[in-house]
């Protein structure tokens, strides 16, 4: 069995519950994300938001100097430990229709993954 922590990326950015979705959209597009898990002051994770969340955001007209992270994420996204199979991950990506995963340990997140990393592993 394959760890998913064996091809997790462990440089994980991530934007506070508080931050405006203007702050979240300069954030995402200065690092080159499509999405960026969502944390609360203590550093747990709440949700994510993905380039679909943003979509949706901007489609309903709203104010993204005004709006705050938490109001538009996904929350409580997939999350697995770092010892998860990678094909346990993969078919509960399958299962929930999700594109990226989270990895926690303790609830501190270690890592993420996401359906571009197992393409990646396959070539």
């Amino acid at each position: 069995m394959t760890a998913i922590s064996t091809m997790m990326k462990t440089q994980v950015w991530t934007v506070d519950m508080d931050d405006t979705v203007h702050e979240v959209e300069e954030f995402m597009g200065s690092h080159g994300l499509s999405w960026v898990p969502v944390r609360d002051p203590a550093g747990t994770m709440v949700g994510v938001i993905g380039a679909a969340d943003l979509l949706q955001f901007h489609i309903r007209k709203g104010d993204p100097a005004a709006t705050v992270a938490w109001t538009i994420c996904t929350y409580k996204p997939i999350s697995v430990a770092p010892g998860t199979s990678v094909s346990d991950v993969a078919r509960l990506m399958l299962h929930h229709k999700v594109h990226h995963v989270v990895v926690v340990d303790a609830e501190r997140i270690v890592g993420v993954v996401s359906s571009l990393d197992f393409v990646r592993q396959l070539v």
